[in-house]
């Protein structure tokens, strides 16, 4: 019993060391989404919030006025070409800036992914009704095509380009794939000719997609046979319906999907290497790019 539980302490460990800050990481490139102020703003959130952990790590983010890419290239060692925006969780109060979105950055690094941080404008702005706040739509849709159109700069396949959320993140994520047929915005310049539909979409623990008290989509998710392949992760001790039924709207669409529903996890798991079955998630999402041609064997 004793050794079990050292070797469960040590894996533990390890699983923490493998997506940690390293002391001698490359730092990563950042960079505005916006070429000036952002639109659909109100002036009324005056100063951004950092939250950091005893390590120095970013915790959470809010009050965000100034979205940013924060880029991870992939090295080029085992570079695939293929790049991911990442949405962190956070209730659309905050961002779940280490947690959801630094770790996760390294985690697609380590399978030959560039990961591309969006920080996005949370939370809502006062006087706005309830829902998700639009804002967030118009930082994914600019985000999205700012990175296709720094495809060729960074080294990615513009044809390879997902985005990947958590929680209200994996709301965004679906949001923003299901609308990208109109901009939430006026265009501003040559980067919002550039499409902003994802190639592939990557949904944990997604919140919000149903209508409250109702088995019936959010008004804001457009299902169509356009919305891009969509996986799934959920655990049955948080909220499953929100994928499931999102899950069968687009498989109904005739859209590529595929879920793992996991039987204990709860929400905001992450990348934390519990021990149970959800924590292997990551492998379950590699080997679903692999299987539908996303990765490929490294570019050397």
């Amino acid at each position: 019993m004793r050794l079990k539980a050292i070797r469960l302490g040590l894996s533990l460990v390890l699983g923490f060391a493998t997506f940690a800050r390293a002391a001698d990481e490359p730092k990563p490139l950042i960079l505005d989404v916006w070429p000036g102020p952002a639109p659909g703003d109100d002036g009324s959130i005056k100063e951004e919030k950092i939250t950091k952990g005893p390590d120095g790590a970013i915790r959470g983010i809010t009050n965000v006025i100034k979205p940013t890419l924060t880029v991870y290239r992939a090295d080029k060692a085992n570079d695939t070409g293929v790049g991911v925006v990442v949405c962190p969780g956070g209730g659309y109060n905050s961002l779940a800036w280490d947690h959801e979105g630094e770790q996760v950055a390294r985690w697609l690094n380590s399978i030959g992914v560039t990961g591309i941080i969006l920080k996005y404008r949370v939370p809502r702005r006062p006087g706005q009704p309830n829902g998700p706040p639009p804002q967030a739509l118009m930082d994914a849709q600019r985000a999205m095509s700012l990175v296709r159109s720094k495809a060729g700069e960074w080294g990615i396949d513009p044809a390879k380009i997902g985005i990947l959320g958590f929680s209200a993140g994996g709301h965004l994520a679906a949001w923003e794939s299901t609308n990208t047929d109109k901009r939430a915005y006026e265009t501003i310049d040559d980067v919002d000719k550039v499409d902003c539909r994802p190639d592939f979409a990557v949904l944990i623990y997604p919140g919000g997609v149903l209508k409250r008290g109702s088995t019936d989509l959010s008004p804001e998710i457009r299902i169509s046979d356009k919305a891009p392949p969509t996986f799934f992760v959920h655990a049955n001790d948080d909220n499953p319906e929100s994928s499931i039924y999102l899950y069968l709207a687009l498989k109904k669409a005739k859209v590529p999907v595929e879920m793992h529903t996991y039987n204990s996890g709860g929400h905001g798991f992450g990348l934390r290497p519990t021990g149970k079955p959800a924590a292997s998630w990551p492998k379950r999402c590699e080997e679903w790019l692999k299987d539908r041609g996303i990765i490929k064997a490294a570019k050397g």
